[in-house]
């Protein structure tokens, strides 16, 4: 579960990190109060507005201006709210930026030059560990830093037996080239922002930019977290921070049904029961010469019901060309999955629309074939895996 940054920061000072303060806003009006509040709270007389979506690449999309007054704040509020902000991680029609951020100037003049640094915490999957990923290139594309100057990148994997260790902290702080306070900052820092991944369940904590400022202390001016979603029954206070609008709306609809459904670019809609058989099986379609429209895995209880609720999501998708449904009968026997396809066409009647291919194997698999061969119903049927695949280039073609 993404979340915006604001709602990062919040997580983030309860553990102790130092935050660029700021208020949310709704409207420009509301940006005008927060910005006022801002000055009584903090003294600053400039002010960022962030756009807040979920997405990186705000400030390439100019959903991250600076106000230098409280004019400019109302004005500049005003551009970004309502907007379709697109950055290079948002599909081309962008994200409906609802709400904004209203924050402290942090970029002060002061005894020392200010340095941005990038800080991540997220699992390393090779080798089962979470993972500290650092580097002084702060503010910029870590991607691009990765590509051209790898060397640049630290990374630091902590031992879930024992936790994050002082001296860790404290080599990251000596890699960013710190010393003096903001050399402790830094340590306290790592050590904070570890404790707020652990105990929030989090997935991912990426701040960028990390910011020394010019009076050496070390704060999080963004914050980009993913939340396990697996952990939310635990999380409870972190669920309500989920925003619905910032997902997509199949996705939403399959999940209060109960299905697991992630939207695709591709053509060719995915009915399949297990996560495993549903990779395979967007596979097959891609050697198959097509794209896959989505992934869905419809679980273990494939019938009629079911079976009609899903067809009813993939075709919303209106790139959808052509239905895939392969179903392996071991929990749940073919014969009732191929019934419940039948009774589903027959419920939603022109609403089906394409080709459908139906693809079942395991128990009562050729009780499975014949209903839908006898059923009158123009569902193609299939046996091996590659004439599933040869059915859905015929439909196709």
């Amino acid at each position: 579960m993404n979340i915006h940054e604001y709602q990062g920061k919040e997580i983030l000072a309860s553990y102790g990190v130092r935050i660029q303060r700021g208020i949310v806003a709704n409207s420009p009006v509301e940006a005008v109060a927060a910005a006022k509040q801002l000055t009584a709270e903090t003294g600053t007389s400039w002010y960022v507005v962030k756009a807040q979506v979920h997405a990186g690449g705000r400030g390439k999309g100019g959903g991250v201006k600076l106000a230098k007054n409280i004019q400019q704040v109302e004005e500049i509020a005003s551009q970004i709210i309502g907007m379709q902000l697109i950055t290079p991680q948002t599909s081309a029609e962008g994200k409906k930026v609802h709400k904004v951020l209203i924050a402290e100037d942090v970029y002060y003049p002061g005894e020392s030059e200010t340095s941005e640094f990038y800080v991540s915490v997220l699992l390393n999957r090779a080798t089962g560990r979470n993972m500290i990923m650092y580097s002084t290139e702060g503010g910029m594309d870590i991607e691009e830093v990765a590509e051209h100057t790898p060397h640049l990148i630290f990374t630091e994997e902590v031992d879930p037996s024992v936790g994050l260790q002082g001296f860790q902290a404290r080599r990251i702080a000596f890699n960013l080239g710190l010393s003096g306070n903001a050399f402790k900052e830094m340590v306290k820092f790592i050590d904070s922002l570890y404790n707020a991944y652990i105990g929030s369940d989090a997935s991912m904590f990426e701040i960028n930019p990390v910011l020394k400022t010019s009076d050496n202390k070390i704060m999080a001016v963004d914050a980009k977290v993913n939340i396990d979603d697996n952990a939310l029954y635990r999380q409870k206070k972190y669920a309500d921070m989920r925003d619905i609008r910032e997902e997509n709306p199949i996705e939403v609809e399959a999940k209060e049904v109960g299905l697991n459904y992630v939207d695709l670019d591709g053509t060719v809609g995915c009915m399949v029961n297990g996560a495993g058989l549903a990779m395979a099986t967007m596979d097959l379609i891609k050697y198959a010469g097509f794209e896959p429209a989505n992934f869905l895995d419809v679980g273990g209880t494939a019938d009629a019901k079911r079976v009609e609720t899903a067809f009813r999501i993939i075709l919303k998708d209106p790139n959808v060309k052509a239905i895939l449904i392969n179903i392996f009968g071991g929990i749940v026997r073919c014969d009732r999955v191929a019934q419940g396809v039948v009774d589903a066409y027959k419920n939603m009647g022109d609403a089906i629309n394409v080709p459908i291919i139906v693809r079942l194997q395991g128990t009562n698999a050729a009780i499975a074939k014949e209903l839908i061969d006898n059923s009158g119903m123009p569902i193609l049927s299939a046996v091996e895996f590659q004439e599933a695949a040869d059915q859905v280039t015929a439909a196709l073609s």
